[in-house]
């Protein structure tokens, strides 16, 4: 269990690094554009536009292959928010709303069409299960494993947590972490014993 915490903890927080910065500054952007635009900044419009049309390609080419009822969908989802953008108040999550809106659109034409990549609409969701909401969710997952890990280590004392992180995740010799640690060879072992034995009465 221990191993498992401390490899989830590692992997995370590699992994999600760099993407958070990206992700982040991203994100209050298109949560600063979305206000604007409600409050009446066309250009703001355009630039939302711009920021996510590849994304919306991109998912919705993996539920079809017609690429002008694709196109219809992507404008029309568009032309709806364009319209009603006083509605958007109450999006907490623009791209899933992007998401949701297209592929409900690519639904009702389809029923319309019977074309859309010569399968049942009531197949999409299989064919959607490996597409940006299934990364949406993942992603939201890592976030929860990352809190879990994070509370963990919060179980223990600032020098049990900062032994266990070198020696662990950091994968530090005992040598290195007396040397940081400013601690003999005996005191380290006994430091990081005790943490894990800490770790697994809060992970019963």
């Amino acid at each position: 269990m221990l191993h498992q915490i401390y490899n989830q903890y590692y992997t995370v927080m590699e992994k999600n690094y760099t993407r958070k910065t990206v992700q982040s500054n991203s994100d209050m952007l298109t949560v600063q554009l979305l206000s604007n635009f409600i409050e009446g900044d066309i250009s703001a419009f355009s630039k939302l536009y711009d920021m996510h049309v590849n994304l919306l390609y991109n998912y919705g080419y993996k539920l079809t292959t017609d690429i002008e009822l694709l196109k219809d969908c992507i404008q029309d989802v568009f032309i709806k928010i364009y319209n009603k953008r006083t509605e958007l108040v109450t999006v907490i999550n623009f791209k899933s709303y992007l998401i949701i809106s297209l592929k409900n659109k690519l639904c009702d034409e389809s029923r319309k069409r019977v074309n859309l990549s010569d399968v049942a609409v009531d197949e999409l969701d299989i064919l959607s299960s490996d597409n940006i909401e299934r990364d949406y969710i993942d992603c939201e997952k890592e976030k929860l494993n990352s809190a879990f890990v994070s509370k963990m280590l919060d179980q223990l004392s600032p020098r049990q947590r900062k032994a266990i992180v070198l020696y662990y995740i950091e994968e530090k010799k005992y040598e290195d972490i007396c040397s940081i640690m400013e601690m003999n060879y005996q005191s380290v072992r006994n430091l990081i014993h005790r943490g894990i034995l800490k770790l697994r009465s809060c992970a019963a």
